[in-house]
């Protein structure tokens, strides 16, 4: 019998070191709002581990979400965490293409019927099976048939999770998300276009740990990292606070970082961990890099309004105090302007 090296293993042969591996399993544990004790049995389970097979489906999508997670500055332990599964199926990375691709994952299915993981980005076409196919089967069967014999599903991105953007109105082709059919499996949801590396390497860390997945919002989202808004976390938000809000994308308050709420930031009504974990090895996120934030991880946020316009009491829903607080935050800030216009004109005259 072939000897399958364990995942601890391969990542030492990769020359991660167990400094490198005990901080990855540190990060993970506190993005997972566990506790430190429980840090060594995170360890233990991912180094034990061996290779848990993963199907990863691509159906009406850009690409952006296997970009997220491949596209990195340099190799991470997250990423070599992923490397180290067995990912047996993946239209992009795979080298097999046609039958030989499709025979790759029946095997999978079979060999590990119970215990594979389904990962799926892309929204499914049900307008018209013929809208969307892969070896001549329509991303609908090739969803139903894979994920009969899975132990759970990931749904990688916003159009597997909502629909995203194929399903934004008029949705020529009847697009819907992965929970809309899958019934009778657990399914996670991991938005955002595309969503951050680290929370769907969390999510898998979870699943070898404890093999269970982690516990969701109503969206079917990790708590974790989607338990609290954009809003809550930004480094902006005493600008909010204080009413000073950029008006155009070039002007003074833009140039000092005050908050964009004025220029249609979405932060205060999306949940997601993007002013925490950030983007690019933790360098920046939307927000940082002077862009307000579009709500991308939220359902139709693609559907909800001009990207640029300030939000409504409308678009808060249970959240209107949240919009009573930035209508004061506003009228605070044209409070201030106009006393600095005052003050400015008594020194012209007195000068």
């Amino acid at each position: 019998m072939k000897y399958t090296p364990t995942v601890g293993e391969i990542l030492q042969a990769k020359g991660v070191s167990r400094r490198g591996f005990l901080k990855y399993c540190a990060t993970t544990a506190s993005l997972l709002a566990l506790p430190p004790s429980m840090i060594p049995r995170i360890a233990a389970a991912i180094e034990n581990a061996r290779r848990p097979s993963v199907i990863w489906l691509s159906f009406q999508e850009c690409t952006g979400c296997t970009e997220s997670l491949t596209r990195s500055e340099s190799p991470t332990v997250e990423g070599l965490i992923f490397d180290a599964i067995s990912l047996d199926y993946h239209h992009t990375l795979q080298a097999a293409s046609g039958d030989q691709a499709e025979a790759a994952r029946h095997a999978a299915m079979e060999e590990n019927y119970g215990s594979y993981l389904v990962l799926v980005d892309g929204s499914i076409p049900m307008g018209n099976p013929g809208f969307s196919t892969i070896a001549g089967i329509s991303n609908h069967d090739m969803l139903m048939e894979t994920v009969a014999g899975a132990a759970a599903v990931v749904s990688i991105g916003s159009c597997a999770a909502f629909g995203g953007i194929p399903a934004a109105r008029p949705n020529p082709t009847g697009a819907v998300a992965v929970r809309d059919l899958v019934k009778d499996k657990p399914v996670v949801n991991i938005p955002g276009c595309p969503p951050i590396a680290m929370v769907m390497t969390a999510v898998l860390t979870q699943f070898l740990t404890f093999g269970e997945l982690p516990k969701l919002d109503k969206h079917g989202r990790p708590v974790a990292f989607f338990g609290t808004t954009i809003h809550d976390r930004c480094y902006r938000r005493p600008f909010y606070e204080q009413g000073k809000f950029a008006e155009t994308f070039d002007d003074e308050g833009a140039k000092a970082g005050w908050c964009l709420y004025k220029l249609g930031c979405r932060g205060p009504t999306t949940y997601n961990a993007c002013a925490t974990v950030k983007w690019n090895i933790g360098t920046s996120f939307p927000i940082q890099s002077g862009h307000p934030c579009l709500g991308c991880s939220e359902p139709d946020f693609w559907d909800k309004g001009g990207f640029y316009q300030p939000l409504s009491t409308g678009h808060f829903g249970s959240g209107a105090k949240l919009a009573g607080a930035a209508a004061a935050g506003v009228a605070l800030g044209a409070v201030a302007a106009a006393a600095g216009r005052k003050r400015q004109s008594k020194y012209t005259k007195e000068a």
